[in-house]
């Protein structure tokens, strides 16, 4: 087992990486830039290190200046979190460079799994059903009118090397193909320094469902069930449930054993989601892609299965076999997250930077928090919006609707707009609590239109 690890990210997350480290006798190195100096995270780190200037380009995202931090700390590995450096492939190949163990996946798989043509290869062969599409990259017009109209309008257009709704337009006839392939091109090489592109088919109105799945070195791979990402704005997830709500026992049973055998084929190892888009109408699910990494909502599948899977991150990598198998890990009760985000959904979820000025944070059974946050604590304009994650977990899924309207309506956050009175909205939705939801929900239904 590692002595010493460091922990390549700030706020919540850290905070998490750090718990998990002291509760396995295992020191922490924290990394923090100057926007960040005196976090509360920092004083539990048995060292930390300032990495440079707010921006993220100039301390978070630094790799030399990382890798300088775990020299200096004298740790035997990284622990990368989610966000920031933790699908950079090319970190983690540095990392094994320095003789730094990366906890989390190999670079080779993370190369072969972050291109999105590359990695519905690997699901091909691993016979997951995939969404009518291009073969790969389309690398003309022609092209794209000629697979539209062979599956049909309307058609998604998708960076190939994209993310969180980057370099994404939907296209309903060939007009709207044509600059939409212009205009997800040109996000493409600016967001991402690739302007590829490929066709999907559109599915209206889907759900989005991915699969917790965690990998040792010595050939065993355990999925821990499917979480429920619906919910969601601009591609980004507001609330995450387990089981599905939706789902039959015989698609669970399907949906996670494709999970599985995608990352056997891709040599995974660590933990990482695979994600899945589910048309409510044909009751059919296709990939999507892989989070070569720990996902935010990685806390709904601890609750329902008992399963720490930081220590197991960190287990894993330091050579051990999982300590479970398959038929061992439960699915126990219903567990449901809800990201708290300082933005104001009112005004097209504009960030809200400032200073809490009053924290009265929910308890009881069945409720967790996880946040760095405090009263007093500010919160500046540099990083992501996220504040905290509230999660409880109930028997049922009706229980954990009730335990959740509860703790919303204990929550008191002052001093900065949040997602709150947005997420309050849903729970007493009566569409959300029969579960007859799809990812442009929240956008169609609940926020205000324009006039």
């Amino acid at each position: 087992m590692f002595q010493r690890i460091l922990v390549a990210n700030r706020g919540e997350i850290a905070l998490r990486v750090i718990r998990a480290c002291k509760e396995l006798g295992i020191e922490t190195v924290a990394v923090f830039s100057e926007a960040d100096r005196g976090a509360h995270y920092l004083q539990l780190a048995d060292e930390a290190y300032c990495i440079g200037n707010p921006p993220a380009g100039e301390s978070y995202l630094m790799i030399n200046r990382i890798i300088s931090a775990a020299e200096v700390g004298n740790v035997q590995a990284i622990h990368p979190g989610y966000g920031f450096l933790s699908e950079n492939a090319h970190f983690a190949e540095v990392c094994r460079d320095c003789k730094i163990t990366f906890i989390g996946p190999t670079h080779e798989a993370m190369q072969k799994l972050g291109d999105k043509v590359s990695a519905k290869e690997i699901a091909k062969a691993a016979k997951v059903p995939l969404v009518p599409g291009s073969d790969g990259v389309v690398t003309s017009e022609a092209e794209a009118v000629a697979v539209a109209n062979r599956i049909g309008y309307p058609v998604l257009i998708k960076a190939t090397a994209g993310g969180g709704g980057k370099g994404m337009r939907v296209a309903m006839n060939e007009v709207s193909l044509q600059a939409g392939l212009k205009g997800a091109a040109i996000e493409a090489e600016k967001a991402f320094k690739n302007a590829g592109v490929y066709l999907e088919k559109y599915i209206e109105r889907p759900r989005h469902i991915e699969v917790q799945i965690i990998a040792d070195t010595h050939g065993n791979v355990c999925h821990l069930w499917e979480r429920d990402c619906t919910l969601q704005r601009r591609h980004q997830k507001l609330v995450e449930e387990s089981p599905g709500p939706t789902l039959t026992r015989e698609v669970r049973d399907e949906i996670c054993k494709a999970a599985v055998r995608l990352v056997k084929e891709a040599g995974y190892t660590n933990a990482g989601t695979v994600e899945f888009i589910f048309d409510q109408k044909e009751n059919k699910f296709y990939f999507i892609e892989v989070n070569a990494r720990i996902q935010v909502e990685h806390p709904v599948s601890e609750m329902i299965t008992g399963i720490d899977l930081i220590k197991t991150q960190i287990r894993v990598a330091a050579g051990e076999e999982l300590p479970f198998k398959q038929k061992q890990i439960p699915q126990n009760g219903a567990s449901i997250e809800v990201r708290i985000n300082a933005e104001d959904p009112a005004h097209g979820f504009r960030g809200s930077p400032g200073t809490i000025t009053k924290l009265r944070v929910p308890g009881g059974l069945g409720v967790r928090f996880d946040s760095h946050v405090y009263q007093g604590y500010t919160i500046g304009p540099y990083y992501d919006s996220m504040i905290g994650k509230l999660i409880v977990h109930k028997p049922t899924r009706e229980e954990a609707l009730a335990c959740m309207r509860r703790a919303l309506s204990e929550f008191v956050i002052e001093g900065i707009q949040t997602t709150i009175p947005l997420l309050k909205e849903i729970f007493n939705n009566s569409a959300f609590i029969k579960g007859e939801v799809d990812t442009t929900f929240i956008e169609r239904e609940l926020l205000p239109q324009k006039p």
